[in-house]
Formats: C-alpha cells, sequence, structure tokens
C-alpha cells in the first residue's frame, strides 16, 4: 500500500518536529527545481558577494583548500546528515567554521554519514577553478544520496535564519521527497526564543575580555529583504535589554546599517572600537567590508572617525557554542523522525 506522503512545515513552537517529507520510497529520478528558483539562487549569491571571486587572480592567501575536508564521498550508508551552507571560498574559514559544524555532526551521530552541499555555485566553480577541488552543490549532493540508496535523509542547514536560501532550500528538497522514505530539514541557527538566547551568551562571552567600558563592540551581520531580517534588530533589542549596552549590530545589506551603528557608537562616548562578524563564516565581506584596507571599509569608516580599531577575523562557526546549537537543532529533527 503507497504511504501518503506529509509535507509539515513546523512553526517555532513545534520544533520537535522540524519540515518532514515522507516519501512512498521510490528511488526514481528526483524533479529538479525549477528554472526561476535556480537563478534566484544565483542571483542572490552574485548579490550576497559572500566570497564571489569575481577577480581573475586573487591578491591575498586563503589557507590550504587541501586541509578541508569536502564530504562528497559515496558509500553513505543508509541514514545521511547532510550539511548545507552558503559556502566560502576562503578555504581557512571554510575549514575552521562550516567544517568545525560538519566535524561537530559527525561526533554527535555516529550513526549518520555527514555530507556538505553549499547552495552557492559561483562559489562551487571558484574554487574548483582556483584549486581543483569540487564540493557538492545541494542538487549534486542530493542525487549522491539517491544513487547511494540513502532511506533516512536529515539536512541541517547552517543559514542564520529563515530567510530567502532557507526558502529555496525546501522548494529543492521538496522535489526528492519521493526518493527517500524519510527527508527532515532542520532548523536554521536563530529559530527560537531560546536560541536568542544561547547566541546572545556566546558571542558576549567570546567577547567579554574586550568588554572594558571603552570599547564598542560591533557585530557586522549581512542583511536581506526579507521579512526574516528582523532578526538583527531582536538580537540588539535582547543585547540592549540584558544590559549590554556596548554590543552592537549592524548589516552590510539592510538594517540596522552602518550608519545606524555609528550614531550609537558615538553617543555612547566611547574610545575603541571591535569589530566582528556576525555570520558563520569569515569570508568576503568579513575580510573587505569589514576589514578590508579601503576606504569605505567599516574598520577604514570608524578609523576616520577617531576610534582605536580592532578586527576579529571569525566566523560564527568557530564558536563551540554555536556549533552546539546547529547539533541540538539536529539532534530534535533526528528524534521527531524515530
Amino acid at each position: 500500500m503507497r504511504k501518503e506522503r506529509l509535507y509539515a512545515v513546523v512553526t517555532a513552537s513545534m520544533l520537535a518536529m522540524g519540515l518532514v517529507f515522507s516519501g512512498c520510497g521510490n528511488k526514481s529520478d528526483s524533479t529538479n527545481a525549477s528554472t526561476e528558483a535556480q537563478e534566484t539562487t544565483q542571483t542572490a549569491a552574485a548579490d550576497e558577494k559572500t566570497d564571489t571571486g569575481e577577480e581573475e587572480e586573487e591578491n591575498y592567501n586563503t589557507g590550504d583548500a587541501k586541509l578541508d575536508k569536502v564530504r562528497n564521498e559515496d558509500g553513505i550508508g543508509e541514514k545521511e546528515l547532510l550539511v548545507i551552507s552558503f559556502g566560502t571560498s576562503f578555504n581557512d574559514s571554510r575549514r575552521l567554521t562550516i567544517g568545525a559544524i560538519e566535524d561537530a555532526m559527525e561526533k554527535a551521530f555516529p550513526d549518520y554519514s555527514v555530507r556538505r552541499g553549499f547552495t552557492a555555485n559561483i562559489i562551487i566553480d571558484h574554487v574548483q577553478k582556483r584549486d581543483g577541488i569540487r564540493i557538492d552543490d545541494v542538487d549534486d549532493a542530493l542525487k549522491r544520496a539517491v544513487s547511494n540508496n540513502v532511506k533516512t535523509l536529515v539536512i541541517q542547514p547552517t543559514h542564520l535564519m529563515h530567510g530567502i536560501e532557507y526558502d529555496e532550500l525546501v522548494e529543492k528538497v521538496s522535489g526528492y521527497a519521493d526518493a527517500f522514505d524519510k527527508v527532515v530539514i532542520s532548523e536554521p541557527l536563530l529559530t527560537s526564543d531560546d536560541d536568542f538566547k544561547r547566541v546572545e551568551k556566546a558571542v558576549v562571552d567570546w567577547t567579554k575580555e574586550y568588554d572594558d567600558g571603552k570599547t564598542a563592540i560591533v557585530f557586522m551581520g549581512h542583511g536581506t529583504e526579507h521579512e526574516s531580517n528582523v532578526v538583527y534588530s531582536k538580537m540588539q533589542d535582547m543585547l540592549k535589554n540584558d544590559g549590554y549596552s556596548n554590543y552592537f549590530i549592524g548589516t552590510v545589506e539592510a538594517t540596522p546599517s552602518l550608519d545606524d551603528v555609528r550614531a550609537l557608537v558615538k553617543a555612547g562616548g566611547y574610545k575603541r572600537v571591535v569589530l566582528e562578524p556576525l555570520m558563520v563564516v569569515a569570508g568576503d565581506h568579513a575580510n573587505n567590508d569589514m576589514a578590508g584596507e579601503d576606504p569605505d571599509s567599516w574598520a577604514s569608516i570608524f578609523k576616520n572617525d577617531g576610534y582605536e580599531v580592532e578586527v576579529l577575523l571569525r566566523g560564527l562557526g568557530e564558536n563551540e557554542a554555536i556549533r552546539q546549537i546547529y547539533t541540538d537543532h539536529a539532534k530534535t529533527a533526528i528524534d521527531g523522525i524515530k
């Protein structure tokens, strides 16, 4: 008897169930996402400017790509945990952030084979051209799971929020629902109120050595036109209400803007500014828009404003407490399908 397919999107108040697709178990050819969705993803990748590698020759060293595990092996087994990230072409950061999250998943869930997928094909192509290393995109990763006869597929996104990238991931995975017995998509980093509290504690603990009353600690987020951009103002309000009045969050592409943050820092009378990305990786935005030497980088602008500036080039994925949140989300998703 054919099993009834279930498409259940679970809200933040029902996190324990995740997003579950229950298929008929038929390993037939899966339906690809629409051309329009693919074009939207590619456009978003270019617009997000997270490591586009548009220059023919890079004049900086991003680290040894061979130290990173691409996790695109076959021989997966019946259970796979697919970690989906936007991606970065900064090799060291990729290994220390996305790679560290994947390592944490592998340790926490030994019954699952951990594999990698990136949503940004422009990054995948750049890494392959520059380093000769191929990273699976989402379609490649899903097709690999199908060809390896995976029965239970758990997908853990490393996205910050339920934004455009997450929505496109859900749409693409839905086309493969019939290829597996069970598919569950876990939650991004900032989903529940508890997630926000844990992220707040993680970043505050991470920067407490700079909290001397004279220093403004400024985090750079990406920002999005999606309604999920509210996560930045929510985190800012939480920091303020919890007494961390010298912590500020700005975004590159949306609000709060850099100018919004500059006004708050000036009003606070601070002498020094510490800059750090509120992003999983320390990629193009962190290295160039935040820490770059160009006059329009955040570091240059704050220096021009008269502040002593220190830059912390580390992505959130390097933080053990952040990795634990992702791991807990994956556990909730896995527990929901037992």
